[in-house]
């Protein structure tokens, strides 16, 4: 006896129709996701706008209302705001002068920025006698124009000796790590006697570590004997 097939009580959904649910279904967490990103939370905004501000020196951020952000025109004081955001652009073309004098003078000079830490690079070949951390008379007013024209920013300056690998050893410097480390205190000595204040000045030592050419040639040992004038940018 022949079997009768049970009829279906309804057809089968067409296979394009699975993929355009999927589809819509996508679309929908889409939208959603979109929606839930267009929610601002003031709480978190007002604490990245503070850190934000802190960051780039600022010292303070002072609100017309007190706690956390109500309102999202907020009047904020600036009066605070960091060097680097307001005299950057000055303090860079007054380094850049001096960069460009010192060159014509037949000093090596350079500048750079590294960090928080802008730097003026000076050779110290004609500015030192060898071995010696007293500056020629010369030198020692070109320091004292320097620190007159650097003084307005009063900025936190750290002053970094160098040598090459070439090695000294008398009573008055054992090592070359005594020579850069006097001949950075003489640099800030001078800018003392120039009016800037003690508490921003620092000196330091670094011997024939950190070159910036191989001690290979005597010219590169020249390059390698320096000065580096570290401002500080961020107070």
């Amino acid at each position: 006896m022949a079997i009768k097939k049970k009829e279906e009580e309804c057809p089968k959904a067409p296979a394009w129709l699975t993929s355009f649910g999927d589809l819509m279904s996508l679309l929908l967490t889409f939208f959603i996701l979109l929606y839930s990103m267009s929610i601002i939370s003031l709480e978190k905004f007002y604490q990245v706008l503070k850190g934000l501000i802190e960051a780039f020196g600022g010292k303070q951020v002072i609100f017309s209302e007190g706690g956390a952000l109500k309102a999202s025109r907020i009047p904020i004081q600036f009066e605070n705001m960091h060097m680097r955001v307001k005299k950057f652009a000055e303090l860079k073309k007054e380094i850049t002068k001096i960069k460009e004098e010192l060159l014509s003078m037949g000093i090596e000079a350079d500048y750079l920025v590294t960090g928080t830490c802008m730097k003026l690079r000076v050779n110290t070949n004609r500015l030192y006698p060898l071995g010696s951390e007293e500056p020629y008379p010369q030198a020692k007013e070109l320091f004292l124009n320097m620190c007159s024209r650097l003084k307005p920013f009063s900025l936190p300056i750290t002053f970094e000796g160098y040598t090459d690998n070439m090695p000294i050893s008398n009573p008055r410097f054992p090592s070359n790590w005594e020579l850069s480390a006097m001949r950075a205190v003489s640099v800030l000595r001078l800018f003392i006697t120039c009016g800037y204040p003690q508490e921003l000045l620092s000196a330091v030592g670094y011997g024939e570590h950190h070159p910036i050419a191989p001690n290979d040639t005597p010219a590169n040992r020249e390059r390698n004997r320096r000065i580096e004038f570290c401002i500080k940018l961020n107070p």
